[in-house]
């Protein structure tokens, strides 16, 4: 029987408390139960659930194009670090992943990721190739190798 994901997530925590990124994965494609995971990993350990995109784009709306580059990254760690939170969970991330705004959307989480847990969702795949967002040739692709990563897989 496969464990579900919420359970391989609250073992994944445990794993990650001495790494020095305490950052965890969850990779799968839309539909694939990511978000349900998160919600009850958040129900189990009162841990707080951002959405991401609803967050990022209610405080760069009025920014420029070149200033939502430049404070992304530092918006994003206020919007993590106002939870006071040792777990937080991140739901919706595609915004990262935007070329206009220039960021590296694994390294920001990962810096995230220094001084408390994270739990991330990624729409997208694992396997030899690395860690993959979206597909090659499309403008948000992007591929990562897996060797530090925490991964837990969400398959429909």
């Amino acid at each position: 029987m496969v464990e579900p994901v919420a359970d391989q997530v609250l073992r994944a925590i445990d794993q990650v408390r001495e790494r020095y990124y305490r950052l965890i994965v969850i990779v799968g494609p839309a539909g694939s139960g990511k978000t349900s995971a998160l919600q009850a990993v958040s129900a189990l350990t009162s841990a707080p659930m951002i959405n991401v995109n609803l967050e990022l784009s209610r405080r760069l709306l009025n920014l420029t194009e070149r200033q939502r580059a430049i404070h992304l990254p530092r918006i994003l760690g206020d919007i993590v670090q106002e939870t006071a939170a040792e777990l937080v969970l991140l739901d919706n991330i595609e915004l990262l992943f935007d070329v206009h705004l220039h960021v590296d959307p694994l390294r920001l989480l990962q810096r995230l990721a220094r001084n408390r847990t994270v739990v991330a969702t990624w729409n997208g795949t694992v396997g030899p190739n690395g860690l993959t967002y979206a597909v090659p040739g499309h403008p948000e692709y992007r591929r990562y190798p897996t060797g530090d990563l925490v991964i837990v897989e969400a398959k429909p």
